[in-house]
Order: C-alpha cells, then structure tokens, then sequence
C-alpha cells in the first residue's frame, strides 16, 4: 500500500519543498502525494515551485487549487479589483519571477489605497502555467479522506460546493465540520487553529497542515494514515 503524504501552502519556497521531499524520501512509485494548493505568492520562487508541482503531477501526484492559485487565474479576467486583490496578497513577487516589472511594487500600498492597476496581459510563460493549473481540482477524495485547500462547508456536499468555498472558508468550516470523514487541508496557519506551532489534529476529524511557510514557518508533510509528521524549518 502507498504512503499518502500531504503538504499545503508552499508560497514559492522552492527550497523548503526540495528538503522536505528529500526528508520524507518521497518516492513517487512508492508514495501517493498530495499538495493542497497555494504554490505561489509571498515567497521568493513561485514559479520555479509551480514547475516543480507540474513535474510532480505529471509523474502522479494530486496537485489541487488554493486561493493563490485562484487569485492568479481570475487576476487577468478584465476586472482590476481580481489584478489589485493579487497584488495585496503576494501576487507582485509572483509576477515578478515572470519577468512582469510592476511600477508600484508594495503590497501593502495596493492593500490600502483606494486606485485601481493599470490591466496587464499574460505572458507566454504566466499563460503556460495558468492553462494547466485550470486542470487541477479543487479537491481530492478517498473512502476516509477528504483533501482540500481551505476545507468543506459544513452542510453542503461538496461535490455541489463553489470553488470559493473550498479555497477560503475558515471558521465555519473549522468549528462546525461534522462529518464521518477526515478532513486534510491547509490555508490557515496551525497556531491559529490551536496557538502551537505544530499540525492541527483537531477533535472534529479536521486536520490542518499550514505551518505558515509563508511567514518564515514551518513546512509540514502528514503521512496520512499513520498521522507521522515532518517538517523543515
């Protein structure tokens, strides 16, 4: 039987990624991997770690949407507040590594400023990469697990959930999931789940995966059926 292993919320660090692979010695005729989304933004290789998930799908992981990854499809759609909503939430670093130069290039001036960016266009390489992330899922089912980015609502199934859903919710997911499955997912950091700096075993039969890597923490890979943690710092 596969090892199922799990990891969330890369954001561009290729670096961590490649350790922890090599410390779990993932084996991809061995192993069953599963990554939950959000592989770019806020860090500093977003798009060397889209490359590397893509090589990883091809060779038979599940690579599924995060709210990144969303936020960077719908960025180029025609509606500035898509494109200004990225750029807030890590997306300039991301266009950046596409070779984009951004004129205003401060998150947290497009977080707080009411001016609209200027449309930009995809370039042949942004274009490559958003045309075969449209092909990832937004989740991934097993007879005892559910994986997703953000989690579940509560009374939906989820086959009718909207994909909004499933890459933002928080709360009402995270205090009100009841159901006979497990729950593996990522998105909001683990020391906002249960203020520790460790992966969330929560007592509703959700697990959380997000070390915060983004932030300078913890990336984290859960062997699934054996709830074996590894992590790189």
């Amino acid at each position: 039987m596969k090892r199922m292993l799990a990891i969330s919320d890369i954001h561009g660090d290729l670096e961590k990624f490649e350790r922890l692979l090599e410390l779990v010695h993932y084996d991809g005729v061995k192993d069953q991997l599963l990554l939950l989304g959000d592989f770019v933004d806020r860090g500093p290789r977003s798009r060397d770690v889209l490359d590397k998930v893509i090589q990883l799908r091809n060779e038979g992981a599940i690579a599924l949407i995060g709210n990144h990854e969303k936020m960077m499809m719908d960025a180029f759609n025609g509606d500035p507040m898509n494109l200004k909503r990225w750029y807030y939430n890590g997306g300039i670093k991301t266009l950046q590594n596409y070779h984009y130069s951004i004129e205003k290039d401060d998150a947290n001036y497009w977080y707080t400023t009411d001016e609209m960016p200027e449309p930009i266009q995809m370039n042949d390489d942004i274009r490559a990469h958003i045309e075969i992330l449209k092909e990832f899922p937004y989740y991934y089912e097993t007879d005892t697990h559910i994986f997703v980015h953000a989690g579940v609502h509560p009374e939906t199934p989820i086959e009718s959930t909207e994909p909004h859903t499933l890459v933002w919710i928080r709360d009402e997911f995270h205090k009100g999931y009841k159901g006979e499955k497990t729950v593996v997912f990522g998105h909001t950091p683990t020391k906002y789940l249960h203020e520790m700096n460790q992966v969330y075993f929560g007592d509703n039969n959700i697990i959380g995966i997000d070390g915060g890597c983004a932030y300078g923490g913890r990336l984290y890979c859960l062997e699934v059926m054996s709830s074996n943690v590894f992590y790189v710092e």
